[in-house]
């Protein structure tokens, strides 16, 4: 087994296609010692570890709305065209490749925007800020035939592919249980606010009306900007936008999660501006070919498992319960088989998922060479498709039903309106 077969199973299993959109070109080829010409929208925080990862190339255009980062990019990279607005940038006519590192809210135009040119995109994790967008992005993708790779960078990681060989060898038997938990927000930001009334002034340094982009209309605050802005229903997916992308792949890889899903969130009264200061989800996935049916477990906050589950979790990380044995693991490290006396002589499979040269330079060799990458947007569009639907239940309160083929919510219509958003004028899809 492959990561082309693992993906096309599950394609073949849950993904339908979006009526209507166009083909568009491919971006031309390129040989393997040639330097691709990209530009990064985003160069700050996250955006700043993604140019590092792409210096190699021919960095030609950057993006950023806050021009002190702007700046600071620049400096590195004097040759490189610089602007404020992504529309602009990404009509620039030398690029081959784009990185997008900017808030949730942006990563769908941003995207489908370079995809109808063309271009190769790498788009940091959550793919996208609603289902909706996951599902037009993954079928531009398609259309386009271009290289494309969502941020999640310990797709790659060894520890991460060791545990979904012992998955799918069947080496702890039929997986029927998965629990993930992270910690988040936490420090990290704060969540369950109500939307501030004071009016500070915008920084001289920050083209505030760009970076709202397709959000609605509001005052500058500093309770959004920087990074603050995962907690905000406008702009972000909350902690399971941020961290199930990481903490759940192996188990949506592995198990082949899809098709038709049931989705349980608790947690405080929902707030119709930010997200809960906690959260349970349960994800309830049905038989899926071979595969028996398997509940996936999400805790975030200060949520917790019960006693007997939180000790052999390891905070961000996952627990898999299958019929013949558990293995645990946290999030950058490697798989620990349990009850460790039952598996004291265990012989693990031989490795047969290669190994990865880095998620960046994985992209980056696909965009030449037209290789493969482990977390291209046929696989990051249904993957972010599921992640987000804990959202959806836990706005909505009740449990909803979600049928991938309809792309739709078929027990309670007005969940289906968390499905999708507005866009402000000038910055739709």
């Amino acid at each position: 087994m492959n990561y082309a077969l693992q993906r096309r199973r599950f394609l073949q299993a849950s993904t339908g296609l979006v009526a209507g959109i166009p083909c568009f070109a491919t971006s031309r080829v390129h040989g393997a010692n040639e330097r691709l010409n990209i530009g990064v929208i985003g160069v700050g925080g996250r955006g700043a570890g993604d140019l590092a990862g792409v210096a190699s190339e021919n960095i030609v255009a950057l993006c950023d709305v806050n021009q002190n980062t702007l700046a600071a990019a620049a400096a590195k990279f004097p040759g490189a065209k610089k602007y404020s607005d992504y529309r602009k940038c990404l009509e620039q006519k030398d690029l081959d490749a784009v990185v997008i590192a900017t808030p949730d809210h942006h990563h769908a135009p941003a995207t489908t925007r370079a995809l109808k040119r063309g271009l190769h995109v790498y788009c940091e994790k959550p793919l996208t800020h609603t289902v909706q967008e996951a599902r037009v992005v993954a079928e531009l993708s398609r259309k386009a035939g271009v290289a494309t790779q969502m941020g999640t960078q310990n797709h790659e990681h060894p520890g991460y592919l060791r545990l979904v060989e012992l998955l799918q060898s069947g080496v702890i038997g039929s997986v029927h249980e998965v629990h993930v938990i992270t910690d988040r927000p936490g420090n990290f930001w704060k969540q369950g606010l109500a939307k501030p009334t004071d009016q500070p002034k915008v920084p001289a340094h920050l083209e505030w009306d760009l970076w709202l982009g397709p959000a609605a209309q509001r005052t500058y605050h500093p309770a959004y900007v920087p990074f603050k802005w995962r907690g905000w229903w406008d702009f972000g997916c909350g902690a399971i936008g941020d961290m199930a992308i990481h903490l759940m792949d192996p188990a949506f890889w592995a198990l082949e999660l899809g098709g038709p899903v049931k989705v349980t969130s608790t947690g405080p009264k929902p707030h119709p501006e930010s997200g809960p200061i906690s959260m349970v989800t349960r994800f309830q996935f049905g038989q899926r070919g071979e595969l028996a049916p398997v509940n996936v477990y999400w805790y975030e906050g200060v949520a917790k498992p019960k006693a007997d589950i939180a000790r052999e979790l390891p905070m961000n990380g996952s627990l898999f319960i299958g019929t013949e044995g558990r293995i645990s693991i946290q999030h950058g490290g490697f798989p620990v088989l349990l009850p460790k006396e039952k598996f004291a002589d265990f012989k693990p499979p031989a490795p047969y998922l290669p190994e990865s040269p880095g998620h960046h330079r994985q992209w980056i060799e696909a965009c030449k060479t037209g290789s493969s990458t482990g977390s291209n947007f046929q696989y990051a569009g249904p993957f972010t498709e599921v992640v987000l639907l804990g959202n959806v239940a836990y706005r909505v309160g009740e449990t909803i039903v979600y049928d991938p083929d309809k792309m739709s919510v078929t027990n309670i219509a007005r969940a289906n309106t968390l499905l999708t958003k507005s866009y402000r004028s000038g910055w739709a899809l």
